[in-house]
């Protein structure tokens, strides 16, 4: 499971360096791809791999789940981490979600996040206020 909040640089090659916590889960490779909200998702392989088969179901006959497998699966990148942890971010996924030197990446459970720094502390101070409000609303029955 992925958990936290890191603060990992882009560098020159547009690399960036995975958490140390997670290369276990990562070394047999990952999948980025388009995330919502303008971020990068990083999955496990295994974990795209659960994923696209259930988004294989979605009806063909559907226009929404036509538009969100071209957008989201177009965009997918497969790479496995070097021995230093580190996977290139592809040039149009840097450009999707406007990243810059400075990121921050976010444990989500069964995926990363990459975020630029901005965007991410921008969405996150947009988002902290309906935290509490929104949590029975979303997840029945958490709290």
């Amino acid at each position: 499971m992925f958990l936290g909040t890191y603060a990992p640089r882009l560098d020159e090659k547009g690399r960036i360096i995975m958490p140390a916590k997670f290369a276990d889960d990562l070394a047999d490779g990952v999948v980025l791809t388009r995330g919502q909200e303008r971020c990068i998702y990083v999955f496990a392989q295994a974990e795209f791999e659960r994923m696209h088969d259930t988004l294989r179901q979605a009806p063909l006959a559907s226009r929404e789940a036509r538009s969100f497998l071209r957008v989201f699966l177009s965009g997918a990148h497969a790479e496995t981490p070097d021995k230093q942890r580190r996977v290139t971010i592809p040039p149009t996924l840097r450009s999707y979600a406007g990243l810059d030197r400075e990121l921050t990446v976010v444990g989500v459970g069964s995926r990363l996040e990459i975020w630029d720094t901005n965007a991410w502390q921008e969405y996150l101070a947009s988002q902290e206020d309906a935290f509490a409000d929104v949590a029975g609303e979303v997840i029945p029955g958490l709290f």
